[in-house]
């Protein structure tokens, strides 16, 4: 009596990890370091308190499926701003959605766009390989046939889904595209986003971008391009595009549970119609909070210049070794061990570092290669102090 699709997904990348390091005891005397969660640990901006409190009474309210008008609003002007478009090509009421968190909203955006049926066949949904576990679960939830495409070090880490075959892609119902990426922290130029948009929209699928990590980025390099800003460059507003985003790496409030979708005025209003049947709207006073947040960037580049100092460290201490190279956004180091596997269980055995093993994030492709197992992700997600330990005791174990 359980959906056996599920058994195509298998089993959660962190449920391996403590399988795998479960029987091995952590080096004694060391206080254990945690590198395999993307958490950020920072300090959560005081804002959010007086914000919360601020709308106390309206705990005892049901939150409506797309948020409060102010949410909304503030949303959309964020993102105008970031992304230097009109205040009119965003409409708050139509383009905008809050969402309690990515995780499930993009999880569910598979849900709202695989038909039964496409070009004759069963559905296909794109994704990178590696890729964010979610979308291999949504993917497979949905009925679609998943389709990993290889982003590896041959390719600058991103997908070339203008390659797929054109059988494949003529029943693409939706791919999800991540920039910067996780986890190499890649980052997709304006010319390829641009690419994108237009074949989503010749071949009739839904592009899903992710851009979660899109406010990490490092020193010298200017913000990530979004796939908004290519939808204006083409025209035809935000046909075919859905953008995420969220709080949690932007802000440090991972807990906050806040994040947004904005995208094709049609497909959001099935998206909502659909949430409104098994989705988790965002309280109204933490959708008070994101308000706050989304107005500041004071925080948001103080999070930054501390991301840039841990690549700093991890420069210091690993550069030449193991692939390492600076991460153009996000706040993974994406290492070349030989053997992912067992490098984490040596560092949390010698070194008490907990770390993710690249094979848990990937698939084998046609060819029988994963394209993590050689790796690990490791997330610099702590103050500094604890991030030059944690990478002074890898350095010594690898």
């Amino acid at each position: 009596m359980l959906n056996d699709r599920l058994s195509q997904i298998g089993a959660y990348p962190f449920d391996r990890l403590r399988a795998l390091l479960g029987p091995v005891q952590p080096a004694p005397g060391l206080e254990p370091i945690a590198l395999s969660l993307g958490e950020p640990r920072h300090e959560p901006p005081r804002m959010i308190r007086d914000a919360i409190l601020s709308e106390h009474e309206l705990w005892g309210r049901y939150p409506p499926m797309r948020g409060t008008d102010g949410a909304r609003t503030a949303i959309a002007a964020w993102a105008c701003r970031r992304y230097r478009c009109p205040e009119t090509a965003i409409d708050p009421a139509r383009n905008v959605v809050p969402v309690s968190g990515t995780r499930e909203a993009l999880f569910m955006a598979a849900l709202a766009a695989v038909p039964e049926r496409k070009a004759g066949g069963r559905p296909v949904v794109l994704m990178p390989n590696p890729f964010y576990q979610v979308y291999l679960g949504a993917a497979v939830a949905a009925g679609a046939e998943p389709v990993c495409v290889p982003a590896d070090a041959e390719n600058g880490f991103l997908p070339d889904y203008e390659g797929v075959d054109p059988d494949i892609l003529a029943r693409v119902a939706l791919a999800y595209f991540c920039t910067p990426s996780n986890p190499q922290g890649a980052i997709a130029d304006l010319g390829r986003l641009a690419r994108l948009v237009g074949l989503a929209r010749r071949h009739d699928f839904v592009l899903v971008s992710d851009e979660c990590y899109s406010e990490i980025y490092d020193r010298g390099r200017s913000p990530p391009p979004g796939m908004i800003e290519a939808c204006l460059d083409l025209g035809g507003g935000l046909e075919k595009v859905v953008v995420f985003n969220s709080l949690s790496k932007r802000s440090s409030v991972p807990g906050l549970r806040v994040g947004f979708a904005i995208g094709d005025a049609d497909f959001m209003d099935v998206y909502v119609r659909l949430r409104d049947h098994g989705g988790a709207a965002p309280p109204m006073p933490l959708l008070a909070a994101a308000q706050a947040l989304l107005a500041d960037e004071e925080h948001v580049e103080a999070s930054r210049r501390l991301y840039r100092d841990k690549i700093d460290i991890a420069e210091e201490l690993l550069d030449g070794r193991l692939g390492f190279y600076r991460p153009p956004g996000g706040f993974y180091l994406w290492l070349d061990v030989g053997d992912g596997e067992a490098a984490a269980r040596r560092l949390w055995s010698e070194a008490a570092v907990r770390v993710l093993p690249g094979c848990y994030v990937a698939r084998p492709g046609e060819d029988g290669d994963d394209p993590g197992r050689r790796y690990i992700r490791v997330a610099l997600v702590h103050d500094r102090d604890t991030a030059r330990e944690a990478l002074t005791r890898l350095a010594g174990v690898l």
